[in-house]
């Protein structure tokens, strides 16, 4: 295996937003996809080393003692130099609804987890001077949409994280942002729209314009390639001050 620009983490990342991202910065870095699933990662691994591209694969449970002190463990051994903070669930239900195990399911997978595994490398980050930490939040991160609580209030838990340890590592050459997407052309959310076709009642393209787009007035999802290009550009040198910022691609979302 050749020796790669930078050593690069990514949880999450057996497909959607954290595949795309690991598929685009192995061009040129070493990337390591992490998933609490260690079968899809290896399939997942296979596809892409017949697309030429070798990545590494660890099975990383971000709510699991054990799989973060192995986090540490590499960080220490072998160096890692970004931390894509990209797992993530959903769980739609008013507040008086919601199960009380469920609204911490979701805390702890997408504010205690990003939490913890940036404290498992921040060490070796901090030894190395130098660190990227990008976390995978939402135009959520930022707005509010009815049903979502436990969701909603992790990603605006982000930016908070974000900006204090952008305040406690201000003196290392280590950043940390929040990429803050509205909705994204994956899977999951293709299978989203179907579902709601049928709760609806409706067509699949009028829930991708009345419901998915309504709020985006360049009326187009948001696709992979772009948050991997974002993500690649805050790891290049040209970013080095950009911290502690929520970065919305959000196709407008924001500006009403």
């Amino acid at each position: 295996m050749n020796k790669k620009a930078k050593q690069v983490l990514i949880t999450g990342a057996s497909g959607g937003i954290g595949l795309a991202i690991g598929r685009h910065l192995a061009k040129e870095n070493q990337v390591i996809l992490s998933d609490y699933n260690l079968d899809s990662l290896t399939e997942t691994q296979q596809q892409l080393k017949q697309q030429g591209l070798d990545v590494d694969i660890m099975q990383l449970d971000v709510c699991n003692d054990n799989h973060l002190t192995a986090l540490k463990a590499r960080a220490e051994n072998k160096g890692i130099d970004v931390l894509v903070n990209n797992a993530g669930i959903q769980y739609v239900s008013p507040l008086e609804e919601f199960p009380r195990e469920k609204w911490q399911q979701l805390i702890n997978v997408m504010l205690m987890g990003p939490a913890m595994t940036t404290q498992a490398v921040l060490p070796s980050m901090k030894a190395n001077n130098f660190g990227r930490i990008i976390n995978i939040g939402s135009v959520h991160s930022l707005v509010a949409s009815a049903y979502k609580s436990a969701y909603i209030s992790a990603k605006h838990g982000l930016l908070g994280l974000a900006k204090t340890l952008a305040l406690e590592v201000a003196d290392f050459d280590i950043t940390i942002n929040t990429l803050c997407p509205g909705y994204v052309d994956t899977a999951m959310v293709r299978d989203q729209i179907s579902q709601q076709a049928k709760a609806h009642g409706i067509s699949e393209d009028e829930v991708v314009e009345k419901i998915m787009l309504k709020h985006m007035p360049k009326k187009q999802f948001v696709s992979v390639e772009e948050l991997a290009g974002t993500a690649a550009f805050l790891i290049s040198p040209a970013a080095r001050n950009i911290t502690a910022q929520a970065i919305a691609l959000d196709g407008g979302w924001t500006a009403q």
